[in-house]
């Protein structure tokens, strides 16, 4: 077991060495961490009770536990999709990005209602970032659980509803099929389209957190390689901690949502 989890296991007052129930363990791990208690200190505890070494748990066992964190960490989500074997790619930023959100920004809405907010979030719309090659597009609805003003048009695209929970609705491209695109709704006016969006402004303004989050994109890439849910999850902690100083930054700037 890692050090970090080491440490997280003792501040929420369990003994590391003598773990009779992982998935408890990591409960109790959660309500003291919130977030920052993720998928990989799940494997960790997981390996540790079987005296296993993290990346020595079986395929089938990952998902499971990861569909495990995902059910605490997101109440109410569903997950409707196949999951993704497509291994993670960190590459140098891509000039060409911001013209594949414009061109999707065009199909998008042109199946959308007319003044639907499609802005490019995620580490593709900040220049310079390293970043997996996918674009990540946020749309942003008035009502999210009305879901017939905007699934059908977003899957005429060729990009199926992958899960759904009370916050968001997450869309692809089916397992299989080249993974360039992935499109987020949220409802207007939300924190996830406020939280977002904050996020991808701090990192355009601030050369040096922008720099740590790719070092740290590059290492995890490689570390979670073939385990998507793993890399995501493992950022975590640099995203919360970021987003305070994010929006310590929002308030210096009166900063605003800006507009699609």
């Amino acid at each position: 077991m890692d050090a970090n989890t080491r440490n997280r296991l003792e501040a929420a007052g369990i003994d590391p060495t003598h773990i009779d129930d992982p998935h408890a363990a990591w409960l109790l791990l959660f309500d003291h961490f919130g977030r920052r208690a993720t998928v990989t200190d799940r494997y960790a505890i997981e390996a540790a009770a079987r005296h296993l070494r993290p990346h020595d748990l079986s395929v089938e066992d990952r998902e499971r536990l990861s569909r495990e964190v995902l059910q605490t960490q997101f109440p109410g989500i569903e997950l409707v999709g196949e999951t993704s074997k497509t291994p993670v790619e960190v590459l140098p930023y891509d000039p060409r990005w911001p013209l594949q959100f414009a061109r999707w920004n065009r199909r998008l809405s042109s199946v959308l209602p007319a003044t639907t907010p499609v802005r490019h979030v995620g580490s593709t719309a900040v220049p310079g970032l390293v970043a997996k090659p996918i674009v990540d597009i946020q749309i942003s609805v008035g009502d999210i659980g009305e879901e017939s003003a905007y699934q059908g048009g977003i899957e005429s695209l060729g990009l199926p509803l992958q899960s759904r929970d009370p916050r968001h609705r997450y869309f692809r491209p089916p397992a299989g099929s080249p993974r360039t695109v992935h499109v987020h709704v949220c409802g207007i006016g939300s924190s996830w389209e406020s939280d977002h969006l904050l996020f991808r402004d701090f990192l355009r303004s601030t050369p040096e957190a922008s720099d740590r989050y790719g070092a740290l994109k590059m290492r995890l890439a490689q570390q979670y390689r073939n385990d998507r849910l793993a890399y995501t999850d493992a950022k975590t902690e640099f995203i919360l901690a970021t987003m305070d100083d994010a929006r310590m930054w929002a308030e210096k700037t009166s900063w605003t949502i800006p507009p699609a």
